[in-house]
């Protein structure tokens, strides 16, 4: 599949648009009109740069309010459009996106639409360039794909032709399998964007919800299963509009879209292999994309990935410090046993039951550095594919340092920096790595039995949509419907990954802008957003680990000395009146500091310590086939930690 963005995606100048999508491995670009117009590149430059960096010039755009209009304008226009062919020339390219006509003094008449546009296609192709007709969503009378495509048909000139772009498409949710019977000689051009469902104008959407493809809920794989069954073998090109990315590191951005067009092929593969009849003489068991005998062959041939199951758990969790007395504390607190020291490397391993945490001594060079959640460790049947699959997935080698006997873990970072481990996970939920710390702790320890539940993460407000799209292609999560929570700083959005056994669930949070003071007055680790003198974002990350008896567990606790967050008397009066507990059952949650909730599943208890730096933890008891999160009680909690994070 030859990949492709338009330069409207990215940040930056025009150069440097150009570069970080010669970086992130892309075949092409779109030229958008602004950015080259704005540029001091001169059109042969930017032809000869192109060249240089291994960039095909594949589509000008946009060329607007064409058609449906009157002659006197249509003289204009025609004008304009011979006007940027030459310039094109220039430039070495030869398609051009036109947009159906959004003015509101225009002409509906499809007979004087196909006369104009046929006039618009000679001159075209007197300058050898081809017009790629696209329907826009809010099209004042042209909207629909297939209306712009009778258009085309209508035309019948070899330099007129369609433009497909999905978001156009199924926003207005259009039936995409009509594509299939278009002639694929006159589909010029595809154009790919996602988008969170919302309920907005369209234009509005448009102009700043596109996201890459995996990153919103469009069915894209389908639409592009129909476009690659009509037999189209051109250019597969982002265009997104979206205010985040146009603010966002240019080649950060880039490589976050090449990621979704390589995702995007794989679903694609799968979409046709799961959705076309076996033909006679296939091959039993062929995969995804593989167009095995048997199997139809496309024009458009779909490369697929290395296929990796989802994980079956967490192997670890990574915490790390410049000064980490604050976490011994809370661990030891919590009923966490310390194994040890590792024998080369400065990290420490603490367990209960099969929950493990390492803290890992930052030591003099990290100075000041709060504590945070560092790395994540993953059972996986093959770590060796699943990274293979995540570096294909553009996810960048963590290197780590082993010595003779030590384990050697596959590494990548997530785009919060976050490393991400991948571990041979074993049927009875040990780690032979552990042994590394000392003899005899393949065999958990003697304690309550944990298991880490699931890991809470905050993801920079640039980074959020790449970090969705990121764990579910490099590491098969499932993304569920995102919520958003209050807290006294705003609106906190969070987005659940999981695996299908809720065997691994991932938690990704953004929270919003806060202002503060000074360096020192935010919840934990803090980094700027480059939006202006004061203004930053908390980074507070959580690990909750599952307990068989919560009460218990937290009366061991409390007699250890652990910090509870305090929840306020108003909790406890609203949760009996919502659910209208036991009078000793409530006064027991009280005197503990423990919330509760309940659903027609089941029933989930959890208390929360306070923070240490950047990092607190979470202690929950899951009963029956309770499946949240305990999300009514997230703005407890978040006031609670704000309150003790801003007393003077």
């Amino acid at each position: 599949m030859r990949t492709g963005i338009a330069t409207v995606c990215l940040s930056g100048t025009l150069k440097e648009k150009m570069q970080a999508c010669a970086i992130a491995g892309f075949d092409g670009i779109e030229i958008f009109e602004q950015d080259l117009v704005t540029s001091p590149l001169t059109p042969e430059d930017v032809r000869k740069m192109a060249a240089d960096l291994g960039l095909t010039l594949d589509l000008y755009q946009p060329f607007r309010d064409f058609d449906s209009v009157s002659e006197d304008l249509l003289a204009a226009n025609l004008r304009r459009a011979e006007a940027k062919f030459r310039l094109m020339a220039r430039l070495g390219m030869d398609t051009i996106l036109v947009c159906s006509n959004v003015a509101t003094a225009s002409i509906d008449s499809d007979d004087l639409r196909t006369e104009q546009l046929g006039r618009l296609a000679e001159l075209a192709g007197d300058h050898g360039v081809k017009v790629a007709y696209e329907a826009l969503a809010w099209g004042k009378y042209v909207s629909d794909y297939e209306h712009a495509h009778r258009l085309v048909e209508a035309v019948d000139h070899p330099n007129l032709g369609t433009c497909l772009d999905s978001f156009h498409i199924l926003s207005r949710d259009w039936d995409t399998a009509p594509i299939e019977a278009f002639n694929p000689e006159k589909i010029f051009f595809v154009q790919v964007a996602d988008a969170p469902k919302l309920s907005m104008d369209v234009l509005s959407w448009s102009r700043h919800y596109r996201v890459f493809p995996g990153e919103g809920q469009f069915g894209l794989a389908k639409f592009m299963g129909h476009v690659v069954r009509a037999g189209y073998a051109g250019p597969v090109s982002l265009e997104i509009f979206n205010d985040v990315f146009r603010q966002s590191d240019v080649e950060r951005t880039a490589v976050d879209g090449m990621r979704s067009l390589i995702w995007l092929e794989e679903q694609s593969a799968k979409w046709l292999d799961a959705s076309a009849p076996v033909l006679s003489g296939a091959a039993p068991g062929a995969g995804a994309g593989t167009q095995a005998a048997g199997r139809r062959r496309y024009p458009m041939e779909l490369a697929t990935l290395p296929q990796v199951a989802e994980p079956a758990g967490f192997n670890f969790a990574e915490v790390k410090a410049a000064d980490t007395a604050g976490l011994e504390t809370v661990l030891g607190q919590l009923g966490f046993e310390f194994n040890g020291r590792h024998r080369t490397k400065d990290v420490q391993l603490w367990t209960m039951g099969h929950a493990r945490v390492i803290i890992n001594e930052a030591g003099p060079d990290a100075g000041d550095a709060a504590a945070g959640i560092a790395a994540l460790g993953f059972d996986v049947d093959s770590p060796v594919i699943a990274s293979a699959r995540a570096q294909q997935l553009k996810a960048p080698a963590v290197p780590r340092k082993s010595q003779a006997n030590e384990e050697v873990f596959q590494g990548f970072a997530a785009p919060d920096s976050t490393e991400i481990f991948l571990c041979q996970g074993s049927p009875d939920g040990t780690a032979a790595w552990t042994s590394e710390f000392g003899e005899g702790l393949e065999v958990p320890a003697a304690g309550a039995p944990a298991v880490i539940d699931h890991v809470n993460l905050a993801q920079p407000w640039q980074h959020f949509d790449e970090a969705v799209l990121f764990y579910t292609s490099a590491l098969a999560l499932e993304p569920q419907p995102f919520a958003e929570v209050p807290s006294p700083t705003g609106l906190v959005r969070s987005q659940v990954m999981l695996t299908e056994n809720r065997a691994v669930r991932l938690v990704l949070n953004l929270a919003p802008l806060i202002q503060q003071d000074g360096a020192s007055g935010g919840s934990g680790a803090a980094e700027s957003d480059g939006g202006g003198t004061g203004a930053r974002r908390t980074y507070q990350e959580h690990i909750a680990f599952a307990v068989d008896d919560l009460v218990a567990t937290a009366r061991d606790c409390k007699a250890r000395g652990l910090e509870f967050l305090e929840i306020p008397a108003n909790y406890y009066e609203d949760l009996d009146a919502r659910f209208g507990l036991a009078p000793e059952f409530l006064a027991t949650l009280q005197e503990l500091n423990l919330l509760y909730d309940r659903d027609a599943d089941g029933e989930f208890l959890h208390f929360y310590t306070a923070t240490v730096g950047s990092v607190f933890f979470e202690m929950v008891e899951r009963r029956g086939n309770y499946d949240g999160y305990g999300a009514p009680n997230a703005p407890v909690r978040h006031a609670v930690q704000y309150d003790l994070l801003h007393r003077t």
